[in-house]
């Protein structure tokens, strides 16, 4: 088992979307390289002092690269901790170095954040070198122990946060991925709906054809085929997608079916303005309005407080439909764009049919889901 989990450590790839270097990083790095300075200058006991500064200042700017090469980072500050080590045991020295150099703890920290397996076990293995040979030339009693356990405390933070993050995003995929489910079986259900149609009036074709021309009988069979040979593919395809349940034909509801999501009771009141003409909408953008409209709503239902209206106003033209979800409650500061896997699932859904979403507080106050989608088909 140990074999297999140092075999599956080893493997493992870096962390996906490390941050690129920010402002606060430059800030981080100032900070650093004016603290080690002034300790530098200020310190009794400082040994070899210009070197000992220097080399702390040199240090700090290393930071500046730990979440995009790790490795190199602990490399290159831990190698220098060696040296000072060694450099304090041959020059006999009680301790080389400067206080202010513990900044390295962020590179253990990014090493295992944002690492790849075997460079988290090199850098660890260069780490646990460079805290021995510290020990050893600098021995202090119970404040090495302190040392270490900050050590291990900072490898530890950085796997946490990792595991954080990768849970997050698996929980995100997933979410993703049960929305293109529904998508999927939307789509199926319109598809199946009309092909199953096409099959019926080839086969009603070819019953009529004694009396047309025989290319048209053949035609006929041509259509029959490819409609149900089109329709079983479609329905192998998503019967993986559903797990195995059986196909539904129920009809999917849609903009006009809206209205029943309407109430003026108890509160909050939920009003419901539709366009006039409804027709000539395509069937998936029909359906993902309702799904929209459903979830925006009841998002507001639970996180809206002391909400006294819900307004879902559809408008249509130009090619384009614009859904708007609006509530007057006060906001949530839990409810963030950022959270929430049924607004990433909206998302999704309005991305994969060519369409924009936004959500957020609206400036009046309350809460607003605002909707695009393409209501002509995309080529």
């Amino acid at each position: 088992m140990t074999t297999n989990a140092l075999s599956s450590l080893w493997a493992e790839p870096r962390a996906t979307d490390a941050p690129e270097r920010v402002s606060r990083d430059w800030v981080l790095v100032g900070a650093l390289m004016v603290a080690a300075l002034l300790e530098g200058v200020l310190r009794d006991d400082v040994a070899w002092r210009p070197f000992a500064t220097i080399v702390a200042v040199g240090l700090a700017p290393v930071v500046l690269w730990r979440r995009t090469h790790p490795l190199a980072c602990v490399l290159v500050a831990f190698g220098t901790v060696m040296a000072l080590g060694l450099a304090s045991l041959l020059g006999g020295a009680p301790s080389v170095g400067l206080d202010t150099m513990i900044y390295i703890l962020v590179l253990v920290y990014a090493l295992v954040r944002w690492g790849s397996g075997r460079e988290i076990v090199i850098g660890l293995a260069v780490v646990a070198v460079a805290a021995a040979i510290g020990t050893v030339a600098d021995y202090t009693g119970p404040a090495d122990l302190i040392g270490g356990f900050a050590i291990l405390a900072a490898a530890a933070g950085g796997a946490a946060f990792r595991y954080r993050a990768e849970s997050w995003r698996r929980a995100l995929d997933q979410s993703r991925s049960e929305e293109r489910v529904k998508l999927a079986r939307e789509l199926h259900d319109m598809v199946a709906h009309h092909v199953s149609a096409i099959a019926v009036q080839a086969q009603a074709g070819r019953a009529t054809a004694g009396q047309r021309p025989e290319a048209a009988l053949e035609a006929l069979a041509v259509i029959e085929g490819e409609a149900s040979r089109t329709l079983a593919e479609m329905r192998a395809m998503v019967r993986v997608l559903r797990d195995g349940a059986p196909a539904e034909y129920a009809p999917q509801p849609g903009v006009a079916d809206l209205g029943s999501l309407a109430r003026r009771a108890p509160v909050p009141v939920v009003d419901v303005e539709l366009p006039d003409d409804l027709a000539g909408l395509p069937t998936q953008v029909d359906a993902a309005v309702y799904r929209l409209a459903q979830e925006a709503l009841t998002n507001a239902l639970r996180h809206a407080r002391n909400a006294s209206r819900v307004e879902i106003k559809v408008v249509t033209g130009a090619g384009r439909l614009r859904l708007r979800v609006t509530d007057d409650g006060q906001t949530d500061p839990g409810r963030s764009v950022n959270h929430g896997f049924g607004l990433v699932g909206m998302t999704e859904r309005v991305q994969l049919l060519g369409g924009t979403l936004r959500a957020g507080p609206a400036p009046e106050g309350g809460w607003t889901v605002d909707a695009e989608l393409p209501t002509e088909a995309r080529r």
